[in-house]
């Protein structure tokens, strides 16, 4: 679909005013703390890589029912939504959560977000999820005017079959519909398959032609988009 080459940064310094997220994220950007960027390709192994950027037109969206079943499974679990914050229970299970990553391992968790992470670059929350008092999941979740956008989640490999990555999207999601929200943005996947393919198993998805700069229903029917 990408026949030309993009990449594109820049960075904010403070908090942006309500919308501008919402006008971003609908172009294809992303951000790590201050620092935006948007791009079309990524080499992997060796290999060039068709990035795709994925959105979530909440008004259609339903469960699944193995999504419905990681909601179930979970359901023993104490979640609740804060403002965005660090401290050392999350530095702790964020340095627990990169020992999974034997490629690309982040360095520390303000990679990702900012030295305020509430407020900059946009409105931030967190979502904590503990387990008979330990802390099991986290997952950061900005907020605008008509969207949301999933920043960063981590888990603790001790619980890995209870699917905690997929049950904070999941949280994030159903947080959106209830606060009546047009779109979540889930980052970016690749058109070829890849690490991030658990982002195209979501109903109502829309993925991002760069070159006609339009969203279309994922996964893609080859007559709409461009070659």
């Amino acid at each position: 679909m990408e026949n030309r080459v993009l990449f594109e940064d820049f960075e904010i310094p403070g908090t942006v005013l309500p919308g501008v997220m919402d006008e971003l994220w609908a172009q294809g950007w992303r951000h790590f703390g201050r620092q935006f960027f948007r791009y079309n390709f990524n080499v992997h192994a060796g290999e060039l890589q068709s990035i795709i950027p994925l959105r979530i037109e909440l008004g259609t969206f339903y469960f699944s029912k193995n999504q419905k079943r990681v909601l179930r499974k979970n359901e023993d679990l104490c979640w609740q939504w804060r403002p965005a914050q660090v401290n050392e229970r999350i530095e702790a299970l964020f340095e627990k959560h990169k020992q999974r990553f034997k490629d690309n391992v982040p360095a520390g968790l303000y990679e990702f977000i900012s030295s305020q992470p509430a407020c900059v670059p946009c409105h931030c929350d967190i979502l904590a999820c503990d387990l008979s008092g330990h802390l099991a999941a986290v997952s950061y979740y900005d907020v605008d005017a008509v969207s949301t956008s999933s920043v960063y989640g981590m888990f603790d490999p001790d619980f890995s079959d209870r699917s905690l990555g997929i049950f904070t999207l999941l949280k994030e999601i159903e947080c959106s519909i209830l606060a009546g929200k047009k779109w979540h943005y889930l980052g970016y996947a690749t058109l070829e398959p890849g690490i991030y393919d658990y982002k195209k198993r979501f109903s109502a998805l829309q993925g991002y032609d760069w070159n006609r700069e339009r969203w279309l229903k994922y996964p893609f029917e080859a007559a709409n988009v461009s070659s």
